[in-house]
């Protein structure tokens, strides 16, 4: 029942999380995402996920996942959440070294740090068998040298650095084979520019080029034959994440427009009254709802330690989620008509951002392709 119904500590994080989050006005450049960042942090929410031993909450992505959602819910979501804690830091306390936690978990629990994440290429974007990126071992000096691109990578600019989805050679095999490796923004060879997106969202996109990039032999993330098994550790949890984050940004957009339906008035009547308006915020508000219900399925199962369970769940939720926020948008705005594409109201921007929920970190449709081969035992096309 734990997935259907909240516990009253679920119930009043919830509560809390949404009461913090109507304190802050939306955020409309760096400086005020940051301060949020460090106000949320500051009272446990951005690390709620991370291990109590290195000052993390303690908790999982269940509650990681709830705190996105009412930040999003309150016009707040804060996207780098979805990298920082949920995928950084969750591959981090599940697989890497001693060293490696006791220097980054505590400051990405507190918010004095953040952690970008690198996976996707210009040749290589949902087939990540394709990942050109390479690292390769000094025998000299036993560091390693990452060479490779990355593009779509939010947030590196105000990222301490990087964690890079790279490909080492099987010493068994000669086939290549992932692996995690921590590069920091300064290191020589790793360069970054700006995508120029027409996305209006705070957080930026960069193409990364690794031009012989040395790190040292602890910048691998746990062990090199478990590469796998680590990405998807970190995967499950950004379609998790990014469940939430879409379904916090259709209920924002459902809420103006259910505030402007009650009060806007025509021929004397709310037009809320109407059906014509009334019935598509209602379905809006349930598929909502049904999106919710397999983020939370997700979130538990991954909790639990089902990472197999977790996988089919939480592509399930990011697929529902993004189509149930992008439908949400699209009916708040049309609900405002000419006002929902003013700036005053604040909906417009949302037609732009509700398509990353459908696009990123994986296309709905290569979501129907995993249910159709994992869940449905059909052939595959490709």
């Amino acid at each position: 029942m734990t997935t259907l119904i909240e516990s009253e500590e679920h119930k009043s994080l919830r509560a809390a999380v949404s009461a913090f989050a109507q304190t802050h006005p939306h955020t409309t450049n760096a400086e005020d995402n940051t301060r949020l960042w460090q106000a949320a942090a500051k009272l446990g929410y951005i690390g709620v996920n991370l291990p109590e031993a290195y000052g993390g909450g303690g908790a999982g992505i269940t509650e990681l996942s709830l705190v996105l959602e009412e930040l999003g819910a309150a016009g707040n979501p804060l996207l780098m959440m979805i990298v920082s804690p949920a995928i950084c830091g969750t591959v981090i306390a599940r697989f890497g070294t001693e060293e490696q936690k006791r220097e980054w978990l505590p400051p990405l629990a507190d918010g004095t740090r953040l952690m970008a994440f690198g996976i996707t290429e210009p040749d290589a974007g949902s087939n990540s068998h394709r990942i050109t990126t390479t690292a390769r071992r000094d025998a000299a000096t036993g560091d390693w040298i990452l060479t490779g691109r990355k593009v779509f990578v939010s947030g590196v600019d105000i990222a301490d650095a990087t964690l890079i989805v790279g490909r080492t050679e099987d010493a068994r095999t000669g086939k290549l084979k992932p692996c995690l490796f921590i590069v920091p923004r300064d290191a020589p060879g790793f360069e970054r520019r700006a995508i120029d997106m027409e996305l209006n969202a705070v957080e930026r996109q960069f193409e990364l080029t690794l031009d012989d990039v040395r790190l040292p032999a602890d910048a691998l993330i746990g062990d090199e034959d478990a590469g796998l098994l680590q990405l998807f550790a970190g995967l499950n949890p950004e379609r998790v994440m990014t469940a939430a984050f879409g379904i916090g940004m259709g209920r924002y957009a459902l809420s103006r427009a259910l505030e402007y339906a009650r009060e806007r008035t025509v021929w004397k009547t709310p037009i809320g009254a109407h059906q014509a308006i009334a019935h598509p915020l209602a379905q809006a508000h349930i598929d909502l709802e049904l999106a919710r219900l397999m983020m939370q399925k997700a979130a538990h199962l991954y909790d639990a330690g089902d990472d197999v369970g977790a996988g089919e769940a939480a592509n399930m939720a990011k697929y529902a989620a993004g189509e149930a926020c992008v439908k949400a948008v699209d009916q708040a705005v049309h609900t405002l008509g000419g006002n929902g594409l003013t700036r005053e109201f604040g909906l417009a921007r949302l037609i732009t951002a509700s398509r990353v929920a459908r696009i990123a970190p994986v296309s709905r449709e290569m979501i129907l392709n995993y249910v159709s081969h994992q869940t449905l035992g059909l052939p595959k096309s490709y």
